[in-house]
């Protein structure tokens, strides 16, 4: 298994992006390991700010850093490529190829039992997939999961995705993860903004209804997004928000289409007012009531998102959303402007350090229990 020269990472960083040449505030997918023809013509004119990747484009090393390099020579420049590696059941680069890592909520369960050691299994796993990613040049996680577990109530989509049902376990754990990443490079995206824990059905299908006061919301939910967000390393994050309704704070939209929840809760009250806010799939059937997906990618920007997000890389559908977008707003230049230099800073060098992944995950390994083990190449 090769090693990561990590000291090559933080200096391949671009500080600023071309904003003169006309981004678009959208991150696409694609359909398959190679880019066609046709998406080549069409990302090189949309120019999207960035890309997101799934199990479909994810072939093996070679294949899969070829096509970001491709990906990044349609826009111009080291755009931003995400992916959801999580570990457990959602992480799109899988096995034999890339190493299998245990679910969150093991490693809650860890630190409930031994406080340092799940601190650092936690950083270990931070590490583990920055290396992962960053060997094919993927440079933002959707990760972690920052949404507090509800006993009897959480939807099996979070499930076990969530480190622990205790705000302050997922504080921790959360806050150590965002340490290691930005030290190593990877941007981490916070989500599901401003939580998913109260959600009892899956967002993929339907709308959450989570009928809480905002006052309980910001003694139990907020807690680790607003204690990650306090720290340095939170320069170097993004924010992802869920589709779910929260009538407290808006009773007409949805929290991706609510400037109530974004302006009003996120960025004033949650920690996220200088922070890259991006949505979630927009394709997504929690936002079945509310148009086409072009259509939701106008609203989540004009209700103060970012950046809209839009996964399924169906060429007809990307076409309408790249129409119906507005230009990137200054307050989102900004943002992003501020995001890569803080990137650039907090990412340390690492000059002399050229760890091996299975070395990583074999450390990993020794503190979890075998049940949990997961480290196949």
């Amino acid at each position: 298994m090769p090693d990561l020269p990590l000291s090559e990472l933080p200096d391949s960083f671009p500080d600023s992006f071309p904003k003169a040449d006309g981004i678009a505030p959208l991150i696409f997918g694609c359909e398959g390991a190679v880019l066609s023809e046709e998406e080549r013509q069409f990302f090189k004119r949309c120019k999207p700010f960035g890309f997101i990747l799934f199990h479909r484009n994810c072939g093996d090393r070679e294949q899969l850093r070829a096509l970001v390099r491709d990906l990044r020579d349609c826009v111009g420049w080291r755009c931003p490529v995400l992916i959801d590696q999580e570990g457990g059941r959602v992480a799109r680069m899988k096995p034999p190829v890339w190493a299998a890592l245990p679910p969150a909520h093991s490693f809650g369960d860890l630190t409930r039992r031994h406080f340092t050691q799940g601190l650092e299994a936690v950083a270990l796993q931070a590490r583990a997939l920055a290396f992962m990613l960053g060997e094919v040049g993927i440079d933002v996680n959707c990760a972690p999961v920052c949404d507090v577990l509800q006993t009897g109530l959480t939807s099996d989509a979070i499930g076990d995705r969530a480190y622990s049902n205790e705000p302050e376990i997922v504080a921790l754990l959360v806050k150590a993860f965002i340490k290691e990443s930005a030290a190593l490079g990877m941007t981490p995206v916070l989500k599901h903004l401003p939580g998913h824990g109260r959600a009892s059905v899956d967002s993929h299908y339907d709308l959450p209804v989570v009928e809480d006061s905002l006052a309980t919301l910001q003694r139990h939910d907020f807690v680790p997004f607003v204690q990650a967000m306090a720290t340095e390393e939170a320069a170097s994050a993004w924010g992802m928000v869920a589709h779910m309704m929260f009538p407290a704070i808006d009773a007409e939209r949805p929290s991706s289409l609510s400037r109530p929840v974004i302006e009003g809760v996120i960025r004033a009250q949650m920690g996220f007012a200088e922070a890259v806010l991006v949505s979630d799939d927009l394709s997504m059937g929690a936002l079945g009531r509310y148009g086409d997906d072009a259509q939701r990618a106008k609203m989540t920007l004009e209700a103060g998102m970012d950046i809209a997000l839009h996964c399924n890389g169906k060429m007809a559908d990307m076409v309408k959303v790249a129409q119906a977008v507005p230009p990137m707003s200054p307050q989102a230049a900004t943002r992003i402007e501020h995001w890569l230099k803080a990137r650039k800073r907090l990412a340390h060098q690492h000059r002399e350090n050229h760890e091996d992944l299975y070395d990583i995950v074999t450390t990993l390994n020794g503190f979890l229990p075998k049940a949990t083990r997961k480290g196949s190449f």
